[in-house]
């Protein structure tokens, strides 16, 4: 990055539109059944969830830090292409993990596609490593998004 200060803040819920843009941009094998409705949801349930990085007014990072009371979830760690590898995920990462620790949390799990190697290779340099004895067990409920 240039001498530019990287800004950290919660999402606001007029930017949705522009957050499902950016995933489209940054993210990698992401789900595209993801709405502005459900981001909306998000904000007005856990203001404080997603959160975003900006360079000079733009956005270039996010990451959902959810916390259920319990357990402590990283979800959409996505960075610009062309400022990977400059501390803006380690930025987003370090906050969501301060979030997490004055919430009680002790440890956080991040969901990450199989077939996302950049990614694995992102978590694992950020610290974090792959559970093998437990997979995801998922089950669309109704209103889930088809298309």
């Amino acid at each position: 990055m240039s001498e530019s200060t990287l800004v950290l803040r919660p999402a606001k819920d007029d930017e949705a539109e522009a957050v499902l843009r950016f995933w489209k941009d940054a993210a990698e094998n992401t789900d595209r059944h993801d709405t502005p409705e459900g981001i909306r949801r998000l904000i007005a349930r856990d203001p404080e969830a997603l959160m975003i990085a900006e360079l000079d007014g733009r956005m270039v990072g996010t990451l959902i830090a959810g916390w259920d009371g319990w357990r402590c979830h990283l979800y959409r760690l996505a960075v610009d292409p062309t400022l990977r590898r400059q501390g803006v995920a380690r930025a987003l990462l370090a906050a969501a993990e301060q979030r997490f620790t004055a919430l009680g949390g002790t440890r956080a799990d991040a969901m990450v596609i199989h077939e996302n190697a950049l990614g694995h290779q992102a978590w694992t340099a950020l610290g974090y490593h792959l559970q093998t004895q437990s997979g995801r067990w998922v089950k669309p409920l109704p209103g889930y998004p088809t298309g």
